[in-house]
């Protein structure tokens, strides 16, 4: 009996438990499989310089997967959603192997989504280098900027 396909991701949380699987994994097809067909696709390691498209970012990707999985989980996740857009604001605690044992590293990330005729896809991935006091958000009353 053939296969059911599979539904498209049905939220933005679908396809970023998708890719943060997927890094946990090092399997870079169903990394791949998250992001947008757009052309304009773009990725930002920490540190690191932009990528833009499918083909630039599978090969950063499949560079990094040439060490193993990366035992990152997204934590204290902040959402916007309008309409068919989403920008999801994450904390990202990432376990690294060091001549000291395992630390803990952290990323400040920004992850985009849109929603497609596919189900919603990534459209960006951008992760700058964070620190401890990171889990200490910082917030103040609302405020007009201009």
């Amino acid at each position: 009996m053939p296969s059911k396909p599979k539904a498209p991701p049905s939220s933005p949380d679908d396809i970023e438990a998708q890719f943060y699987e997927a890094l946990q994994q090092a399997d870079v097809d169903k990394l791949m499989a998250v992001w947008s067909d757009d052309e304009d696709i773009a990725c930002v390691h920490p540190g690191g310089p932009r990528m833009l498209g499918a083909g630039a970012i599978r090969a950063a990707f499949e560079a990094i997967f040439a060490s193993g999985a990366i035992d990152v989980r997204p934590d204290k996740v902040r959402r916007l959603q309008a309409h068919s857009s989403a920008i999801h604001h994450v904390l990202e605690r990432v376990q690294v192997r060091s001549d000291e044992g395992v630390q803990t590293a952290f990323a400040i990330v920004t992850n985009a989504y849109v929603l497609t005729a596919q189900g919603w896809r990534m459209v960006l991935h951008h992760a700058s280098p964070g620190m401890a006091r990171e889990l200490q958000e910082i917030s103040e009353a609302p405020s007009t900027l201009h």
